[in-house]
């Protein structure tokens, strides 16, 4: 009997990261960014140091969509990292919304207090608060109403690179920081047209950055009225699903019609001779887009990252033996190495004294897309040994030197539309068609993975209020494809 059970258990297979998704996503989660060696916890509260390799990362999204936005006609600029109070207090639904998250610089000089520690000089208080930027819509509005004077002066189109701050009561490292790291744009127009034009083109941008770099579909569409950004006319978002079933935010664009033009006083003087208010958008993407990568591609053995964006494309490892010359093995990934290179191609060569099977773990935890080993045998027969990091150990195949390098784009490219599929059909399958409050409280109750898409009159039945705390789920967008006849719902980061 005991051998018969014994036969009929099956060994739980090795992984990398501990514990899996099934047992545990939240600290799945974490413990990738451990071993991927991307950030760790700083000693300031709520904030995370964003380590090399993670920072790489960043760049990357960084620099292709930075070349995006500039095709728009989109300058970059900096603007103050500290806003006065006055100028938030000016759009008033905007401090509603951002009241609760403001961190506050009170005085300007330190002293040493009775304890021999430092404390705010007493006679230090500022006049005046600044707020550490929340976004900065009130900042920039005050440069733009002195930088518009003409209807030549528009469009203007800004984006700044910079960190904001909000202060979280419960953070998790790249999807929830009191800090983090994003760009915002901010676009002026002489008509509400061209506004609306703007922030849906904006949107769509970034759909292209996750789809076509990060290998993430999404929902594109509007938030409903109470989850619109605070101020804005109309907010867009594109949605997109992790593996737990849960919403990630990806990005947010939103048309603020002539709001913050009338509390900063943005106009200009139009072809007729007369002044007008200017409409504005603004639109943003953070570092919690890779948070979300994490969550959609990731397996038990840590990240699996797409090729376009990886700081790294393919781990080159030379298999080292003690009883061996390795120089000469050295010099043969050298020399694959200026081959990758030539072709533009990323490649992080380990030609540390490191154990073979350390090496590659710590590849694969990197999440790096292609592994090359290369040993003696490999060296003498002109051949290499590849395994793709989406498909596992399974995908291992032997070849030339020549026909590895002649394909290796190819290679690159087919694992970048694999994750994409792959995530794709993911979302597909994990969206489920309901018809009452009923189904929606029996799916979400069930605690089942994916979204559900309604009818939007649910959003007025007070029985949804009700759920909405109960259940943690939220109305996520009005889909584009569904001109607004439906609602997405589902539970959030």
């Amino acid at each position: 009997m005991a051998q018969a059970q014994q036969a009929g258990q099956q060994k739980k297979p090795r992984t990398a990261i501990t514990p899996t998704r099934d047992e545990n996503f939240p600290e799945w989660y974490q413990q990738v960014i451990k071993a991927a060696d991307f950030a760790e916890n700083s000693p300031v509260r709520g904030c995370m140091v964003i380590k090399p390799y993670g920072y790489a990362l960043w760049e990357n999204i960084q620099r292709a969509l930075d070349d995006m936005i500039k095709e728009e006609g989109v300058q970059n600029a900096y603007f103050p990292l500290l806003i006065p109070l006055e100028f938030i207090s000016r759009e008033a639904e905007h401090i509603d919304g951002f009241a609760k998250e403001c961190a506050v610089v009170t005085h300007h000089r330190l002293e040493k207090g009775a304890d021999g520690g430092l404390v705010p000089a007493p006679d230090s208080k500022l006049e005046e608060p600044f707020v550490i930027r929340p976004t900065s819509e009130t900042i920039i509005g005050d440069s733009m109403s002195k930088w518009v004077q003409s209807y030549r002066d528009l469009p203007m189109k800004l984006n700044q690179w910079c960190n904001v701050m909000r202060w979280e009561m419960r953070t998790r490292m790249f999807l929830r920081t009191s800090e983090f790291l994003w760009q915002e744009g901010h676009n002026a127009f002489a008509s509400k047209e061209e506004a609306h034009e703007d922030a849906i083109k904006m949107l769509g941008i970034y759909e292209r950055l996750y789809n076509d770099w990060l290998a993430m579909p999404g929902i594109a569409g509007e938030k409903t009225a109470d989850e619109r950004f605070p101020g804005a006319a109309h907010s867009y978002t594109n949605e997109v699903m992790m593996q737990d079933g849960k919403a990630l935010q990806a990005c947010t664009s939103h048309d603020l019609g002539q709001n913050f033009a009338k509390s900063f006083n943005i106009q200009y003087q139009g072809e007729d001779g007369q002044m007008h208010l200017a409409h504005t958008t603004s639109w943003g993407l953070s570092t919690r887009s890779i948070g979300g990568l994490i969550m959609t591609h990731g397996d038990d053995d840590g990240v699996i990252l797409p090729p376009k964006i990886a700081p790294y494309q393919i781990s080159l490892l030379p298999v080292l033996r003690d009883d061996q010359d390795s120089s000469e093995i050295i010099a043969y990934c050298e020399k694959i190495r200026a081959q990758l290179k030539a072709k533009n191609i990323r490649v992080h060569f380990d030609s540390s004294d490191e154990r073979t099977s350390n090496k590659m773990w710590a590849a694969i935890k990197k999440g790096i897309p292609l592994r090359v080993e290369i040993g003696k045998r490999d060296m003498d027969a002109g051949a290499v040994t590849h395994t793709r990091r989406d498909l596992g150990r399974e995908s291992q195949i032997s070849c030339s030197i020549n026909e590895f390098i002649g394909n290796v784009e190819k290679i690159l490219e087919d694992i970048q539309q694999t994750m994409r599929r792959k995530a794709q059909d993911f979302q597909d399958s994990h969206i489920f068609d309901l018809k009452n409050i009923t189904e929606m409280k029996e799916f979400f109750s069930a605690d089942k993975t994916g979204f559900v898409r309604m009818n939007t009159d649910i959003l007025n039945d007070p029985a949804f209020a009700l759920l909405k705390k109960d259940l943690s789920i939220t109305p996520r967008c009005l889909p584009f494809e569904d001109k607004g006849q439906k609602v997405i719902i589902g539970k959030s980061y």
